[in-house]
């Protein structure tokens, strides 16, 4: 049974808190290790470590922190292999997956590559008379991630690639129920040659999350999680006068117009609603259905249903594997258990025959659904697609607009105008164009509106580079000492 500790100044290093949290492999419904869960001390320690590490990789050359970063790309692509199998031991979900996880976690390491370019500043010759002013960008010094449990390995790197990039140092606290894939991270990031106390792993609970937040050396807490954890992180972090990103749930609609590709559109809802069990921020969960249509989408995503292999995450055949938890596969459970008695219509119900070891639902599919329903309020984060029937473009905006959510959304149509209109009108953070999963490349930025992002500042990209540095601005003048004189008027220009 392995027994995963904390990864602070460079090595692994054996808690002492005297507290620990199993962790199981879901496809079994077993416990395969146990978790350190930090003390207060702990986490002070793991800061202390950052931030004696922070003068040194601030004053490390940017051609330097790039070829690090260069190395840790081919050692994490070498690895790629390793690092799924890892994540779908303790998550739960597919190989193929898992696989597609990592290769998203690359393309933002291989963005911080370019660190180089993305932290030149500018300069204006001859302001004034004699003078330049110019800006620079320079590392808030220790910054701390936490992060889900739904993407062990990508969203860890979401932000210690940037963060790292910009020179500064990094504690990451990740989920405590699949936390061996950033350990792995972190032999990597040494194997590269980042140096000792640049990157550590705080293995921990909500001890861990509020020294965290309260720590005067730590500036800024980014975060990915569920929207009250999310308010929560906000209001205690800025509380503590700390810069935070923190990035909250999700109830993503997909708009099927009556022009749609009525066959594309229900292949795009089985993916994007099933795919990882549904415990995705930027999964599907809502169909919105043009009445004139409505019916025949529902029958042919109903007839595909049956098609989705589910099973555990490395048998070679599944498509879908468990949810993380017995807790939360019985949550899941919950919504549809209580969906009838509230008006909706389960068409495939996913409670009997899932597999009986392992925290299995499969496939579910609910139609006539409507705001005020729990499964439509609710963020389920399981594999429970429901289907709403809209009038049309303007019934669906309008619904999609009124729900506090508002992480990703889709539109499915052939119309031109349409899809642009949608785009326009549409008030969600991102959005797909007969794309179901809109999840913006490395070299753009993730967030979403509303009640799916506390701050101001979306995660990895160009913001993420804005998030992780302060700016500078330098006026600058070299004057002629024999020609200096006392001047109390307001600076000019001019």
């Amino acid at each position: 049974m392995n027994n995963i500790q904390h990864w602070i100044d460079g090595k692994v290093v054996e808690s002492t808190s005297g507290r620990t949290a199993p962790v199981f492999n879901p496809a079994l419904g077993e416990q395969s290790g146990t978790v350190a869960l930090a003390s207060v001390a702990e986490v002070d320690a793991a800061v202390a470590a950052a931030a004696a590490a922070a003068p040194g990789w601030r004053a490390t050359s940017l051609s330097k922190r790039a070829e690090i970063l260069f190395r840790m790309r081919e050692l994490v692509d070498a690895n790629r292999k390793e690092i799924a199998t890892l994540l779908t031991a303790e998550h739960g979900k597919v190989l193929s997956d898992a696989m597609g996880e990592v290769a998203r976690g690359l393309e933002n390491i291989e963005f911080a590559c370019g660190v180089p370019h993305l932290l030149k500043g500018g300069f204006s010759e001859q302001a004034a008379t004699g003078v330049d002013v110019y800006s620079i960008r320079q590392p808030l010094g220790v910054v701390a991630g936490i992060t889900p449990f739904n993407f062990p390995a990508m969203v860890p790197m979401w932000m210690f690639a940037n963060a790292l990039a910009c020179g500064n140092t990094f504690v990451l606290k990740p989920s405590e129920k699949d936390p061996s894939v950033v350990m792995f991270l972190a032999e990597l990031l040494a194997q590269a040659g980042l140096p000792a106390g640049c990157f550590n792993v705080l293995q921990g609970d909500k001890v861990a999350v509020d020294r965290l937040l309260e720590h005067p050396d730590v500036r800024a807490v980014s975060f990915v999680g569920s929207t009250p954890i999310a308010k929560y992180i906000y209001e205690t972090g800025t509380a503590n006068g700390k810069r935070v990103q923190a990035l909250g749930g999700a109830k993503n609609h997909m708009l099927v117009l009556a022009d749609a590709d009525l066959d594309m559109a229900a292949d795009a809802s089985i993916g994007a609603a099933y795919g990882s069990a549904g415990e995705r921020c930027m999964a599907i969960s809502v169909v919105l259905a043009s009445d004139a249509i409505a019916d025949e989408l529902v029958a042919k995503i109903a007839e595909r249903i049956p098609a989705v292999k589910v099973g555990a995450g490395n048998a070679p055949d599944s498509e879908m594997g468990p949810l993380i938890t017995a807790e939360h596969r019985d949550k899941v459970a919950a919504f549809i258990d209580g969906a009838p008695a509230e008006g909706a219509t389960i068409v495939i119900d996913g409670r009997p025959e899932q597999p009986t070891d392992g925290y299995f639902i499969n496939p579910t599919l609910l139609d006539n659904v409507q705001p005020g329903m729990a499964c439509y309020d609710n963020e389920i984060f399981g594999p429970v697609l429901s289907i709403m029937r809209v009038r049309g473009y303007e019934d669906g905006v309008a619904t999609i607009n009124a729900n506090p959510f508002a992480n990703g959304t889709a539109i499915f149509t052939r119309d031109g105008g349409a899809a642009r209109q949608f785009q326009f009108d549409i008030e969600v953070g991102m959005v797909g164009i007969n794309v179901p999963i809109p999840v913006p490349v490395s070299y753009y930025s993730f967030g979403g509106w509303k009640a799916s992002l506390f701050g101001d500042t979306h995660m990895y990209g160009p913001e993420g580079i804005n998030f992780y540095t302060r700016g500078k601005v330098v006026t600058s003048r070299w004057p002629d000492p024999a020609k200096s004189t006392i001047d109390l008027g307001f600076p000019e220009t001019r």
